[in-house]
């Protein structure tokens, strides 16, 4: 393509109950299995040229349980980086994860709670260690899960953490995800302008036409699961 570098499509495996799964609309009780082992979908993926994992421990967002021992295999064994997200709520939570080989921690409910959280693992690890989700249905940003509103607006947080140090930021319009209904043009916009850092979506895209709206938009990135699981989007992503 013309005019716009190609964001990066980062493959997500997400972990609920000890397997690779994908849910409809963040619902723990609406999930696809696409592994049986998320080792097996992390080497997968990294097998077809991906350099960068995204993993999600469903089971400690939504307070069910954890995959710990699994997140540690997969980010010792499949030999690139791997950022993790899903109840890491304190420090203790986010160091353990780093010690255990992760190369960047995912702060979602936390950062809203605790905002302190996210400053005082940026000024210890640096800011290339430290992401926050923010999880949104429209612009009002959900957590615990997706479970809860939070009742704050994304515009109320980026300016905290833009001064927290935060480089990078993955948003996810919570509607969208795991739909394969595509991105929301309008809502992508809104939030490029109001995070100008390096931004990630999360979620929604479904097809290389959602690509495209994103290296339009300047959105450096996002992160996919049912779509290249599924084939609705060939991986590694050619335009």
């Amino acid at each position: 393509m013309t005019g716009a570098s190609l964001p990066l499509v980062i493959p997500c495996v997400d972990i609920q109950a000890g397997r690779a799964v994908r849910l409809y609309e963040g619902d723990p009780d609406r999930e696809t299995v696409y592994f049986d082992s998320p080792l097996a979908a992390a080497r997968h993926w990294v097998g077809l040229g991906a350099g960068l994992l995204h993993l999600v421990d469903l089971d400690a967002a939504t307070g069910r349980g954890e995959n710990r021992a699994v997140i540690r295999q997969i980010a010792t064994e499949v030999g690139v980086p791997v950022e993790v997200g899903g109840g890491i709520r304190d420090r203790e939570a986010a160091e353990e994860l780093l010690r255990a080989g992760v190369e960047r921690v995912v702060i979602g409910t936390a950062a809203v709670r605790s905002p302190d959280l996210v400053r005082d693992l940026i000024a210890a690890h640096g800011p290339e260690r430290v992401v926050v989700s923010l999880d949104a249905r429209g612009l009002e940003v959900a957590i615990h899960g997706w479970a809860e509103g939070s009742g704050l607006q994304v515009a109320q947080l980026t300016p905290t953490l833009a001064l927290a140090g935060l480089e990078t930021l993955i948003f996810t319009d919570v509607t969208r995800d795991g739909t394969l209904r595509g991105l929301d043009r309008d809502l992508m916009r809104q939030v490029r302008q109001l995070w100008t850092n390096t931004l990630i979506v999360g979620g929604g895209v479904a097809t290389t036409d959602d690509v495209r709206l994103l290296a339009e938009e300047g959105i450096q990135g996002a992160i996919v699961g049912r779509a290249i699981y599924e084939g609705t989007l060939a991986y590694p992503v050619r335009l």
